[in-house]
């Protein structure tokens, strides 16, 4: 379909920018969210009405409805919702505030799941439409220093396998988006970082080694926009697809694992059965 309509949360920076433009530049229609949309004032002015910038915090469930209705309204239809807003906590899990753990979760996992639940229906009336769940490589496997945001990509990852299968006979579509290391301020100026206790600082060391040796060269993020719109191009997209050359075989070591351990344990699977 020619002259799509997008609803993209966290289009500041990133990934939400990058697609944004891609969908801009091929004539598509893209309602942007971020919490400044001064940031979006240079795309305001090259793309004018194609844009549609809404000031919005994700993590405010009224101003999701608001915000997915306004887009609606504005431009009459909507095709491809990205929830795409999020940051990484950083921390080992005893380290974390609650107040840490709990904004992380409102974010990643409450704020999708509003503008998802927005989203649905009119997507639902339409006959059509696709979700666009930013997820990670850290929504398949964990990893130490970052288990709060595991969490949050994992319930991401949950919820909306579910509703893929709730939605399918509506025309509508799900897909997970699992990123790899990317060349984007995730871990930068995005980022949050619980205080360090002084037990955990080697480990920490071990830790920051281990993820600088994981992630490798760093993703494109402008390259990520031509793929994301394969993706939402494609007659029959993916429930998941990775982005970048690294999580492939991050999850493939994962899963292996986790295959021989349950077959390990299987008797015991079957003494509790009873």
């Amino acid at each position: 379909m020619a002259d799509k309509v997008w609803f993209i949360t966290g289009t500041s920076r990133g990934f939400g920018r990058e697609w944004a433009i891609a969908a801009l530049e091929r004539g598509d229609r893209v309602a942007a969210t971020a919490r400044d949309t001064a940031t979006l004032d240079d795309l305001v002015a090259k793309y004018g009405d194609a844009l549609l910038p809404i000031t919005l915090d994700v993590t405010d469930r009224a101003a999701d409805f608001e915000a997915v209705k306004t887009a609606h309204e504005h431009f009459g239809r909507l095709d491809i919702v990205v929830n795409n807003a999020g940051y990484g906590q950083f921390g080992f899990i005893e380290e974390l505030s609650e107040a840490e753990a709990r904004d992380q979760i409102e974010t990643n996992v409450f704020g999708a799941l509003w503008i998802t639940q927005a989203a649905l229906p009119y997507l639902r009336a339409q006959r059509s439409g696709h979700i666009i769940q930013v997820s990670s490589i850290g929504g398949i496997s964990a990893f130490q220093n970052v288990g709060i945001y595991n969490a949050s990509k994992f319930a991401l990852e949950g919820f909306s396998q579910a509703l893929a299968q709730e939605v399918e006979s509506f025309g509508i579509r799900v897909t997970l988006v699992e990123p790899g290391g990317f060349d984007t301020d995730w871990a930068g100026p995005s980022a949050k970082h619980a205080t360090r206790l002084p037990d955990y600082e080697e480990i920490h060391e071990a830790a920051e080694l281990a993820r600088a040796e994981r992630l490798g060269k760093r993703g494109d993020p402008e390259a990520s926009a031509r793929a994301i719109l394969k993706v939402v191009d494609a007659p029959e997209p993916p429930l998941r697809v990775f982005f970048g050359a690294q999580p492939l075989q991050v999850a493939k070591a994962d899963y292996e694992q986790r295959i021989k351990t349950w077959e390990e344990w299987q008797p015991v699977a079957e003494l509790a059965q009873g």
